[in-house]
């Protein structure tokens, strides 16, 4: 479930305005009786959680007691979660749920929160309610019930309301002297100035004015260490809105540039860092993209079974290469799902949040980024256009080659353009250009290797069942198709590589 607020402090002695202006014709607020609710809040001893804007808390009373809320890239919105259990320990699917956070420290009672709430309903006219106004007296206490501190806030949550009603509340409530500003949820304020402290995890960060090679590297390896662990919760609770298949995808992208980086800038990084840092990616990504590929291969499926409508397929036999590629589906979200819960992948948890901090560069990383960069990025260029004799590059690639061969290509490719978009905040328009154009070629190639591998797996799950033969025939068709596909691709390549290589596009590596 995704949760909306935003939240005003407020005096002991303010009163509450009329909220029935906000609501729409016909509309009103309705009251509810008043409750008091008792939160225990679990965190690390330095308070991992909190200061990454994230809380696992005990309800009393609650049918769910046990939540976990998750921020995203809105303020005041946040992912929340909950499950039952009884106090005392965390349910054991919570606690992993924020393992990126905690990294394996153990969770204790951290803070009480005890709140005496008056509650409101602003509802339309069929009494839908729209949006809750919620006025919290706060006391906060240790876990040894010693009262520490209070505070008066007011949160304004959106249920089937839109944003508008949330700013005409907003304004109603500001008139009336309440104070809107930064969005600090209850349990970091109870824990006062510590929760409140710099996240384990760096944020990236704007660039000085005369960045070094280390201030790009830095800035692009913090980008996507934020990114991998950023989905991390997502893939495990499947909060994508998509099953979590957006968040695994999303995971394995970070991993890819991230390796991507780690290999183009290897001249500025401690290879003893850097090389351990991307076997540990290697074996993160391989357990992710077997996910990822068989969701790739079902969404092929029925695209590539629907394309041509004057000439249908068998539906049955459709139905049945998909019931193969769910089983493999799941098979490798449950791999997932291991190497997410696995010691292994603690340590690299840990690793990429110091890799953030601080990664470990050599002396030549203290050079001008704008005369160490292109220089790196350039020998990743010559290695995808090569000079006709070097294997995968693509002024070695032959018109009736190979598919592994156009798939080098693209591997190449992907770490050129991840490499390319690292330096262009940097290196600007010229760099900027070289990525949008990089970006044509790859989804090129990208077709290319999904129609590739999409023909071969239904060619081979035929083979596999030899006395199905409608199967066999449908997959053959199917395969045909797909090998449309690859020839189309490879007729288009050609002009697509020639317009990203052009010499204005590619000056600035020369």
């Amino acid at each position: 479930m995704v949760e909306e607020e935003r939240k005003y402090a407020v005096d002991d002695g303010w009163v509450l305005p009329d909220l029935a202006g906000a609501a729409p014709t016909g509309g009103g607020v309705r009251a509810r009786p008043a409750a008091t609710l008792v939160a225990t809040y679990h965190d690390t001893v330095d308070l991992r959680l909190a200061r990454a804007g994230v809380s696992l808390r005990h309800r009393q009373g609650d049918d769910l007691p046990w939540t976990v809320k998750l921020p995203t890239d809105s303020p005041g919105v946040r992912h929340e979660i909950s499950r039952a259990g009884a106090a005392g320990a965390p349910p054991a699917e919570l606690v992993e749920l924020v393992t990126v956070f905690h990294r394996g420290a153990p969770l204790a009672p951290a803070a009480v929160v005890r709140t005496v709430r008056e509650a409101y309903d602003v509802h339309d006219a069929d009494g839908t309610v729209l949006a809750e106004v919620v006025d919290d007296h706060v006391t906060v206490e240790k876990v040894d019930g010693t009262a520490t501190g209070a505070f008066r806030e007011l949160e304004v949550e959106r249920k089937a309301g839109d944003r508008n009603l949330l700013d005409r509340i907003g304004t109603l409530l500001r008139t009336a002297g309440a104070r809107g500003g930064g969005f600090t949820p209850k349990h970091v304020r109870a824990l006062g100035p510590a929760a409140e402290g710099e996240p384990d995890l760096v944020p990236p960060r704007s660039l000085p004015a005369a960045p070094t090679a280390g201030d790009v590297v830095t800035e692009a390896v913090r980008r996507e260490v934020r990114r991998l662990l950023a989905h991390d919760p997502l893939a495990r609770q499947r909060l994508a809105g998509d099953d979590g298949r957006t968040a695994v995808h999303q995971m394995r992208v970070a991993c890819r540039r991230l390796r991507a980086d780690l290999k183009t800038f290897s001249r500025l990084l401690r290879p003893d860092w850097a090389r351990p840092l991307r076997d540990e990616l290697t074996w993160l990504a391989d357990a992710l993209g077997d996910a990822r590929d068989a969701e790739v291969l079902r969404e092929r499926l029925r695209r590539t079974a629907t394309a041509d409508p004057t000439s249908p397929l068998d539906g049955e036999a459709v139905d049945r290469l998909d019931e193969v590629l769910a089983r493999r589906q799941e098979e490798a979200l449950a791999a997932v799902d291991a190497a997410l819960r696995s010691e292994r992948y603690v340590a690299l948890v840990e690793a990429l949040v110091l890799a953030a901090r601080s990664p470990l560069l050599t002396r030549r990383a203290g050079r001008p980024a704008g005369r160490v960069l292109p220089r790196l990025v350039a020998r990743r260029w010559r290695r995808l256009a090569g000079d006709g004799s070097r294997p995968g590059s693509v002024s070695a690639l032959e018109q009736d080659g190979r598919d592994e061969q156009w798939h080098e290509v693209r591997k190449e490719g992907k770490r050129v353009r991840a490499a390319v978009k690292s330096v262009t905040p940097v290196l600007g328009e010229d760099a900027r250009e070289l990525n949008r154009r990089l970006g044509r070629v790859q989804d090129l190639l990208g077709e290319h290797q999904d129609a590739a591998v999409a023909a071969d797996t239904w060619l081979s799950v035929a083979d596999s069942r030899p006395a199905d033969h409608a199967l066999a025939v449908t997959a053959g068709r199917l395969a045909e198709r797909e090998r449309t596909v690859v020839r189309r691709v490879r007729a288009e390549f050609p002009a697509a590589w020639r317009r990203a290589s052009r010499r204005r596009r590619t000056r600035w590596l020369r």
